[in-house]
Order: C-alpha cells, then sequence, then structure tokens
C-alpha cells in the first residue's frame, strides 16, 4: 500500500509506503495521526509565515541555531503533518506545521494569521516555480480556487474561527511578527510552557530574520527537490505587498469573496 502525498499545487510529489507495524517500531518512529493532546500544532493558511515561525519554534524550544542547523533537523523537531506518514517522538509536546482545516486531534493550536491579500501575491509565485509555469492566471487562482490547498484563504480563516473541535488556540498576527516579534515570542512561550529571557528572545529574532534566512537559502539551498534552483523561497515578507503586486481586477475579486472575513479579524479593507 502507499499514500499519496501532494504538493501545495496539484502535483504529486511521491508516494511514501505504508510500513507494518513491527518495522515502525524497531525504526522508532510513530504514525503521523498518533498525537499526544499536549502536541502543539502551528498552523496557518499557506505563505503565512508558517516556515518562518517554524525555524523560531527551533529556535526556541530545542536550541538549535537554525542559520547553520540543516533542513532535515528543523523538519524532524517541527515536521509538517501534511506531507509525511511517520514522525520520530524526540519530545513532548511534540510541534507540528500544518496547513489543515480543524481536525479533532489538534488540540492545543498556534494559528498563524496574515492578510490574505499579502499571502495570495506570495502564493501566486510559490504556485509558479512549484509547478514550473511561465505564467499564472492569477484570476483564475482567486476566482475559481484552482492550484489552492487546502482551500480559498478566506475559507480558511473562517473554519479555524469556527474552532469546530474546542481546541485551545493562540493567534498570531503576521503583521505582530514582523512589528512585535519579542511580544510575540513571549506569548508563544506562555502558550508551549517554556521560560526563555529577554537576552534569548531577542537572539532569536535576529537568527531568524528574513536576511539570515536569505543568507541560507543561498548558501545551502532549499530541502525540496520539487523547488526550480533559480527561485527563491524566502521571498519579500513585507507588509502590504498586495499594492504593488496585486493587479486591481485580482484584487478586486478578491474582496468580493474575503472583505467581510479581513474586517472581521482586523483588516482594514478601503
Amino acid at each position: 500500500m502507499y499514500r499519496r502525498v501532494v504538493s501545495l499545487g496539484r502535483k504529486v510529489l511521491f508516494r511514501l509506503p505504508v510500513l507494518p507495524t513491527y518495522l515502525i517500531e524497531e525504526a522508532g518512529l510513530t504514525r503521523i495521526g498518533d498525537f499526544n493532546p499536549q502536541d502543539i500544532f502551528i498552523v496557518g493558511y499557506p505563505k503565512s509565515g508558517n516556515t518562518w515561525f517554524q525555524h523560531m519554534v527551533c529556535e526556541l524550544v530545542y536550541g538549535i541555531d537554525t542559520r547553520i542547523a540543516p533542513d532535515a533537523l528543523i523538519e524532524q523537531l517541527t515536521g509538517a503533518d501534511d506531507s509525511k506518514s511517520y514522525y520520530s517522538r524526540v519530545s513532548t509536546p511534540m510541534y507540528f506545521k500544518s496547513h489543515f482545516l480543524p481536525r479533532p486531534e489538534y488540540r492545543r493550536v498556534v494559528y498563524l494569521l496574515r492578510d490574505g491579500r499579502d499571502a495570495m501575491v506570495s502564493y501566486f509565485h510559490h504556485i509558479k516555480a512549484i509547478e514550473h509555469l511561465s505564467e499564472l492566471d492569477k484570476m483564475d487562482v482567486v476566482r475559481n480556487g484552482t492550484y489552492l490547498s487546502p482551500c480559498k484563504w478566506y475559507e480558511h480563516v473562517e473554519r479555524w474561527l469556527e474552532n469546530p473541535y474546542t481546541a485551545n488556540i493562540l493567534l498570531i498576527k503576521y503583521e505582530d511578527m514582523k512589528t512585535s516579534p519579542a511580544e510575540v515570542l513571549h506569548k508563544f512561550c506562555d502558550f508551549a510552557g517554556i521560560d526563555r529571557d529577554d537576552s534569548y528572545i531577542e537572539q532569536v529574532i535576529a537568527r531568524t530574520s528574513f536576511s539570515e534566512m536569505k543568507k541560507k537559502e543561498v548558501a545551502v539551498g532549499w530541502a525540496n527537490e520539487n523547488w526550480p534552483k533559480d527561485q527563491t523561497f524566502v521571498r519579500r515578507g513585507i507588509v502590504g505587498s498586495y499594492k504593488d503586486e496585486m493587479p486591481p481586477d485580482v484584487l478586486t475579486e478578491f474582496l468580493e469573496q474575503s472583505a467581510a472575513t479581513l474586517r472581521k479579524v482586523g483588516y482594514s479593507v478601503d
């Protein structure tokens, strides 16, 4: 038997074999889905700062220097629930990155929220790169949800706001990560039950800055075989980037769908 694993677009990246239980136990692995109620899930719509926050968590929780840590180690410590069949439980709680909609097994959640307009322009670049497209019909993406996974931005946010399984949720805004990172990380530490002093928090902020992540990507690349070598994964990261990147007609269509949700979560809609 094989489990199908899909990228954030339509393309199937690979198939993972479903291992027999005795091999899983001998390897010290745990099946994805077998979680502990104390585990913490870092959830966000794609391009909402998920990878950035993943690096921060690795620094805060495990004390590793993500500037030099291989991506394989970062994935082992805070791996993606939506692209693995198994994981190695190195601690309790474990930390998982996910783009999924609410699930009953997600009891403790850090929900990363970003202005959907900025998330979408970044997602456009991601789709073009991962699907190896020379051009992308952005209107088709926004209007029809083509290439989007797991759903449209407003659907993802609204579903998590509903919180149908009454998870314990810490909501963190991408924009606050940019303007008040120390405050954000202290809130996360309180949520996760870890104690880090101000000086260490500042060190984490410096080591996970966009400039440091860009340096690392240039030096060692990105651990994704399907990611084009001539494209950068860490991009602008600018608040309000949609203003000079999203075509007016596409923005109008996006607002037709998402203006109410943007206002609900505190973003201004002119």
